[in-house]
């Protein structure tokens, strides 16, 4: 029965990241489409529906991979904070997050606001500019759970919080 759960908690992780990481590739695959075309109509509505999406196929998830996650680790045993791939996946996770909430999603939301009010004559310089942050601060916030994700299958031996702590 605790194999099961273990393994029930694992696949929840597992679908919860997949979800999760496709949902933000193929946010900046649409960015680039969408912007290729310098038409503010296309850009707002590919900024409309990241945001839609983040809502539905981000965020949520986020939920789903902690559960998962740390509920596998429980029933699996494996102290949390003291085997490296999962605490150092935990940290590329935060600081995923932390790129998100601090830059990416406000930088979604002023771009659109910027294409939204500028109709025809979109302001390019400024939007470019919201675009460079999105970009440089959306690419940490895909990387990070992409390399937490390579931990998580690799499973390297590498030092947790405890042997960083010298315990």
């Amino acid at each position: 029965m605790e194999l099961h759960l273990y393994l029930g908690l694992k696949l929840l992780h597992v679908l919860a990241v997949v979800l999760f990481l496709g949902n933000i590739t193929t946010g900046v695959f649409w960015k680039a489409n969408a912007d290729r075309t310098r038409n503010p109509v296309v850009i707002a509505n590919m900024l409309e529906g990241i945001i839609r999406a983040d809502r539905l196929f981000t965020i949520p998830p986020i939920a789903l991979i902690l559960a998962g996650g740390i509920g596998a680790a429980v029933v699996g045993k494996y102290p949390i904070l003291g085997t490296g791939w999962i605490f150092w996946s935990i940290v590329l996770f935060t600081i995923s997050g932390i790129a998100f909430m601090a830059v990416v999603g406000p930088a979604q939301r002023k771009m659109l606001a910027l294409v939204r009010r500028s109709g025809e004559s979109l302001d390019w310089a400024a939007y470019r500019a919201l675009s460079l942050q999105w970009e440089i601060w959306g690419a940490i916030a895909l990387l990070a759970p992409a390399i937490a994700a390579a931990l998580m299958v690799m499973k390297p031996a590498i030092p947790g919080l405890g042997a960083l702590l010298g315990r």
